[in-house]
C-alpha cells in the first residue's frame, strides 16, 4: 500500500513521515512555502529521540502523481479545506481505469465528524480516524511530534461497517510505525468522544492558554453543553475516561526543549493560516443544540469569537477568558 497524505502539517507530517520512516511507501502533499521547505530539505520531524530529515517524495497537486489501484488516500487537512480536498481528488484516473472516488480508500485523519459525511458523498471507500496526536506545525519543513513511547493513537474503522481486511492492513502499518492504531467497529463513537475533548481548542487559542481558572470555567461549560447536546441526539460518544485509558503510558507528553505543544487551532491563528476549524467543533455542538433544543451559548460565544480573530488577524490571546465569560453573560453569542 501507498499512503499519500493530502495535507502534511502537524497530523500529515507526524504520521506521514513516521510510515516512510518504517519503510512504508508514502507521499506528501504540500504547498507554498512549506512545499519549498520540503523539497529542499526534506521533512525535519523532531521526536523526544531526537530530530529526523526525512526525504519523503513530494508533490504540489494530483495531477503530480499517477494514482494506483495499491494506493491510500489520507485526508489530512483542516475540515473548512476538506470540500475542496475532496473534489480535486476523486475524479482523478486510477491506472487500470475508473477514478480516485470509485476505486480508492480515503482515511479522515482529521478532528470533527463532519468530514467522514464529505468524503462519502465522493469516495466509496471511507474510513474514519480518531486522531490522538499531539503535535506542531508552526515552521515551513518542520513538524514536532512530543510524545512517546508511541507517537500517537489513532483508533481507526470503515465508516458504518467498522473492521475490514484494509483497516487492519492499514493498522499492521501504523503499528509498525510507532503509533497504536487499534481498528474499532464504532470509529464514530470515538470521533466524537475526542471531538468534546476538542472544544477547549478554542479556548486555547483565542485566550492564549486554556490553563487559567477563567479558561477552565469556560472549557468545562463547553464540554458540558456538549455532552448535553449529543444525548439529545442520541449519538454514543467515548468517555474521557476511555481516550484517558487509551493514552496512559503509551502516548505520554515527552517534552522537546523549546517546543511547547500548541492545539490546533491555536497553530492556525499563530501562523496567521486565515482560517480556523472551530465551525467544525464547537460549531458542531451548536448545530446539534438548534437542532435538538439545547441551549449552547457557550459553545456559540467561542465560536464567534474564533470567527472574529481571524477576521481581524489576532494572534493567539488576543482576548481574555475574563472578557469572553462576561459576552457570553450579556448574550454575546453570534
Amino acid at each position: 500500500m501507498r499512503y499519500i497524505f493530502i495535507g502534511s502539517g502537524a497530523i500529515g507530517g507526524s504520521i506521514g513521515g513516521r510510515l516512510h520512516e518504517s519503510g512504508r511507501s508514502v507521499v506528501l502533499v504540500a504547498r507554498g512555502a512549506h512545499f519549498e521547505a520540503l523539497r529542499a530539505n526534506g521533512l525535519r520531524l523532531r521526536v523526544p529521540a531526537g530530530t529526523l530529515t526525512l526525504d519523503v517524495p513530494l508533490v504540489a497537486r494530483p495531477e503530480d502523481i499517477e494514482l494506483r489501484e495499491d494506493d491510500v488516500l489520507v485526508l489530512a487537512v483542516k475540515t473548512q479545506d476538506s470540500v475542496a480536498a475532496l473534489d480535486a481528488w476523486a475524479a482523478r484516473p486510477v491506472v487500470g481505469g475508473g477514478t480516485a472516488g470509485e476505486r480508492l480508500p480515503v482515511v479522515c485523519a482529521q478532528n470533527g465528524v463532519e468530514n467522514e459525511r464529505l468524503a462519502l458523498r465522493r469516495f466509496h471507500e471511507v474510513y474514519g480516524m480518531c486522531v490522538i496526536l499531539p503535535s506542531t506545525y508552526l515552521n515551513p519543513g518542520e513538524v514536532v511530534a512530543p510524545c512517546g513511547p508511541y507517537t500517537g493513537a489513532l483508533v481507526l474503522g470503515r465508516h458504518g461497517t467498522g473492521s475490514d481486511e484494509t483497516a487492519r492492513r492499514m493498522a499492521d502499518d501504523l503499528e509498525k510505525a510507532h503509533f497504536l492504531a487499534p481498528v474499532a467497529t464504532d470509529v464514530m463513537r470515538w470521533k466524537y468522544g475526542k471531538l468534546l475533548g476538542n472544544l477547549a481548542n478554542v479556548v486555547e487559542a483565542v485566550c492564549g492558554s486554556a490553563s487559567d481558572a477563567a479558561a477552565q470555567d469556560l472549557v468545562a461549560r463547553a464540554k458540558a453543553e456538549g455532552a448535553a447536546a449529543l444525548d439529545a441526539a442520541g449519538i454514543a460518544y467515548a468517555s474521557e475516561a476511555e481516550i484517558t485509558k487509551l493514552r496512559s503510558g503509551t502516548v505520554d507528553p515527552q517534552p522537546i526543549p523549546g517546543e511547547p505543544t500548541r492545539g490546533s487551532s491555536w497553530q492556525s491563528l499563530a501562523r496567521g493560516a486565515g482560517s480556523i476549524e472551530t465551525d467544525y467543533l464547537n460549531g458542531e455542538i451548536v448545530l446539534l443544540g438548534r437542532e435538538h433544543g439545547v441551549p449552547t451559548p457557550v459553545n456559540a460565544a467561542l465560536q464567534h469569537a474564533a470567527r472574529e480573530s481571524v477576521s481581524q488577524g489576532r494572534e493567539p490571546g488576543g482576548l481574555t477568558a475574563w472578557e469572553l465569560s462576561r459576552r457570553i453573560a450579556e448574550g454575546v453569542t453570534a
